[in-house]
């Protein structure tokens, strides 16, 4: 089996992109097959110098990189439809010779005359087709020798392909069953350019029959296409080996209303690209989930569940078990609301799988970059104290800064509803009582506290949050008594000082 991704270099890959490459990767593991990239850049208009680096840098990052592409190479080389060109030419004057396509050399003035009048005559959608070409200036309207002219002239022309007036266009897709598309709902695109390019639709069905692809994984938006193609591998002579087609469900906005775009990004704070992306025409920067500190397998793990249902509770899956685990015929129909909130919960399932160390080694560059010199063994145990708490490794020092400096200000909130007339002599009872502690670590802290405490016949939950709030600032936390063994006796007596200070006034 051989599938292939084929997107346009016309600027990022769209996070939906991305879930079609990973369905294609998944599909072709799953059955020992092959996937393949290949860059259709047949429209030279919209090509935008760095993209292709930035599809093959994204899929590389994802470790979903094919086996064939214009980065690897391979027997079908080459992957860039710009440098087949040579190659589509052939197939376009088979469909001519054949009878299935034909020379048109309308003007786009004449095109935009024809749109008009039958938008005047009220036709809801104007088209190019069965019986408007019969008016138009084509090799099926004007005289051969006047054809024959016009192309020795080198007059402007395309190549459109000549679909018939009523028959039924049937196929198959695993995803959606059997599709019935009539032909009058259908018109005569264009095949060939009068740049001497082929168009997507031409380019796409030959390129896919001579890289040998069994398998058509695609987005929905293809989906009004495939009809088309189906009729090119019918009149080029390639039915039998037509692929499978499978069109994939839509990625989206959160709300369910409408395709997920940069814009439902920007808007509600979370990527729709996999890397950042800079357009070099208006400066703008898309954000990408790489920078913004997620881990790729979570982003797969994400991804491979908007639109796939493994018939399982199980969400969380390494890349071999979602290749194990994939089938299309579980991709559901309709369309996947993105759920940013969850992709955050992935982020952090796969953050609590790192082990510390290389976790504190990220954390460690958030450290340093706020100008505190600890040393790693006391980053590490930081890490290990606080990780529980965040989605990403920028967030570590969020819930962490009071390991690194004490606080100059204190939740407020707390100290209104837990301070009493007797909590400054709770307290203070409380630091005599670590600071006769021999040996300062947990557990030794722990009995101790409860052991004072219990002396003055207070439950350690009435006061804990109060002591958390007088030594980290903060409201909540990792274990008082590991942070206050980590910190060490001379900074939490130093701190207790400092903070019933600060409450003696309340």
């Amino acid at each position: 089996m051989r599938v292939r991704f084929a997107p346009s270099p016309t600027g990022y890959l769209h996070i939906g992109g991305v879930r079609t490459a990973l369905y294609n990767y998944l599909f072709a593991h799953k059955h020992g097959g092959d996937f393949l990239l290949r860059i259709e850049d047949t429209d030279q208009n919209r090509y935008v110098p760095g993209a292709e680096q930035y599809i093959m840098e994204a899929l590389a990052w994802l470790g979903i990189e094919p086996v064939e592409s214009p980065l690897h190479g391979g027997p079908h080389a080459p992957y860039r439809q710009s440098e087949r060109k040579a190659i589509y030419r052939q197939y376009a004057d088979q469909l001519i010779n054949s009878g299935n396509a034909y020379y048109a050399f309308d003007t786009p003035e004449e095109l935009e005359e024809m749109r008009k009048r039958l938008e005047a005559a009220k036709v809801a959608s104007p088209q190019y087709n069965a019986i408007t070409r019969n008016s138009m200036k084509n090799s099926l309207t004007l005289p051969e020798d006047e054809v024959k002219r016009r192309l020795e002239a080198g007059d402007s022309y395309v190549i459109r392909i000549k679909l018939p007036r009523q028959e039924e266009v049937r196929f198959h897709d695993i995803i959606r069953g059997w599709i019935v598309v009539h032909t009058q709902n259908m018109d005569d695109k264009v095949l060939f350019k009068s740049d001497g390019m082929p168009t997507y639709h031409l380019a796409n069905v030959v390129d896919d029959y001579l890289m040998q692809i069994t398998h058509v994984i695609r987005g929905e938006e293809w989906l009004p296409s495939a009809p088309l193609h189906v009729l090119l591998y019918r009149y080029l002579g390639w039915e039998h080996v037509m692929p499978e087609f499978a069109h994939l469900p839509l990625l989206l906005k959160p709300d369910g209303n409408g395709k997920l775009s940069k814009r439902d990004g920007d808007r509600l704070g979370f990527p729709v690209a996999p890397l950042n992306w800079k357009d070099t025409n208006s400066g703008e920067t898309t954000s990408g989930y790489r920078e913004k500190g997620y881990y790729p397998e979570a982003v797969l793990n994400f991804l491979a569940l908007l639109g796939w249902n493994p018939g399982t509770t199980q969400e969380m899956f390494s890349l071999e078990e979602l290749v194990d685990a994939f089938s299309l015929e579980r991709v559901s129909k309709s369309g996947a609301k993105f759920d940013f909130e969850k992709a955050k919960w992935f982020n952090h399932q796969y953050l609590m799988k790192q082990d510390d160390a290389s976790l504190a080694k990220e954390f460690e560059n958030y450290v340093r970059e706020a100008g505190y010199n600890q040393p790693f063994d006391y980053v590490l145990k930081v890490t290990s104290l606080v990780k529980e708490r965040a989605h990403f490794a920028s967030e570590l020092l969020d819930h962490a800064r009071f390991f690194f400096e004490a606080p100059s200000v204190y939740d407020e909130q707390v100290l209104q509803k837990r301070w009493k007339p007797e909590s400054q002599e709770i307290m203070q009872g409380w630091r005599d009582t670590l600071n006769a502690c021999a040996a300062f670590d947990a557990p030794v802290l722990e009995a101790a506290s409860k052991s004072y405490l219990e002396n003055k016949g207070i439950g350690i939950g009435q006061v804990l949050q109060l002591f958390r709030v007088l030594i980290t600032g903060v409201a909540a936390g990792p274990s008082m008594f590991e942070v206050c063994a980590l910190l060490g006796k001379e900074e939490v007596s130093s701190r207790f000082q400092k903070a019933l200070t600060h409450t003696a006034s309340i």
